[in-house]
């Protein structure tokens, strides 16, 4: 056993603060890495605080890691003392039923896949801990290759924001020639946008704002549409062959979809706190088409790590201390981030 440091919500209603705890000593087939960096993620603060019921607690927070390999064990070969990797959402799976045989670990048919954080390990009660800390014991299997050439800082939140993103933008084939909206700038709305313009598409940043048209553009957006504005959502109607709807507050569905071709394909990846009403004739009048996606796999998230590093692609992040998370917590609240908030670890020691 590893004593580790990190910081951790003892309830729903404390602040994050100081806290050790025991990881387990690396096994066969696991992989013990130093922490670097870790994003923090709005899914953080529900769990903190309990908004989506269930939360364990101690909870150590975190699931947008990158670290280096401090050792592995003696059936590991993929990775080695001092390789950059990384860690995302799960640690684990089932890996027999036909999701995770598939690579599509995160839809693991035999009770989810284990998460990073407020899970249980397989094999025991044991709660899993996540990346608000300062080291992390997990199965080869559950780890990423990091290529070097991009910044492990701004790498960590393709780790979650990044994949989540990705991997509807590639199950539905995103390509040049297409007509691409992005609904909602933030954490996961800037990423969508900057693959979207990596893949070729003609990207439409649709918000409610004017005033994210500027970073709309400079993240690499074709073009910029008020979606508060009637005039300019009624112009677009039937223009677009896919829509990747990251907005997690409450919003009119149907709006979006009339932007749709016919055959157009709308995905849905933030989590509105109450259900959205849809309208039936929305879709049926032009064979429009609504899903829903969440993190990718592990072979997914590693081609979306690879693809990053032939393109150039990273998230916009500002870097802070341990120290400051709950303030960063208040600040995901209000919108004040552009666009992702990654924690130094190097400020737990």
């Amino acid at each position: 056993m590893t004593t580790v440091r990190a910081y951790a919500a003892q309830d729903a209603r404390s602040p994050l603060a100081p806290f050790q705890f025991e990881r387990r000593a690396p096994g066969a087939d696991d992989v013990e890495l130093d922490i670097l960096y870790c994003g923090v993620c709005h899914s953080d603060i529900h769990q903190a605080r309990d908004e989506w019921g269930g939360s364990i607690f101690p909870m150590v927070p975190g699931h947008e890691i990158i670290g280096r390999v401090t050792r592995v064990g003696t059936n590991v070969t993929r990775f080695k003392a001092g390789d950059s990797v990384g860690v995302g959402c799960m640690v684990d799976s089932c890996r027999v039923c036909t999701s995770c045989k598939d690579g599509l670990e995160q839809y693991c048919e035999k009770g989810g896949p284990t998460f990073t954080y407020n899970s249980r390990e397989r094999q025991g009660q044991q709660p899993t801990f996540g990346g608000y800390s300062s080291a992390l014991v997990v199965d080869q299997s559950f780890v990423l290759r990091v290529p070097d050439s991009l910044d492990p800082a701004r790498a960590a939140p393709l780790l979650c924001a990044g994949i989540t993103t990705w991997s509807p933008l590639h199950r539905w084939n995103v390509r040049a020639g297409q007509r691409v909206g992005i609904v909602g700038l933030g954490g996961l709305g800037h990423m969508g946008v900057k693959f979207a313009r990596a893949l070729g598409a003609h990207v439409v940043v649709l918000s409610h704002s004017e005033n994210k048209r500027q970073d709309a553009l400079r993240l690499g957006a074709h073009e910029f549409v008020v979606s508060s504005d009637a005039a300019q959502m009624k112009a677009r109607e039937n223009s677009f062959d896919f829509i990747l709807d990251t907005v997690s507050a409450e919003h009119d569905l149907n709006a979006y979809l009339r932007l749709l071709r016919r055959d157009g394909q709308m995905v849905l990846v933030g989590v509105p706190e109450k259900p959205l009403e849809l309208g039936a004739f929305t879709l049926i009048g032009t064979r429009r088409n609504l899903a829903g996606s969440m993190i990718g796999g592990i072979r997914e998230t590693q081609e979306m790590l690879d693809f990053c590093a032939q393109h150039e692609v990273v998230s916009d992040v500002e870097v802070i201390p341990i120290q400051q998370v709950n303030d960063a917590y208040t600040r995901i609240l209000r919108g004040d981030v552009k666009y992702r908030f990654v924690i130094d670890m190097k400020s737990l020691k």
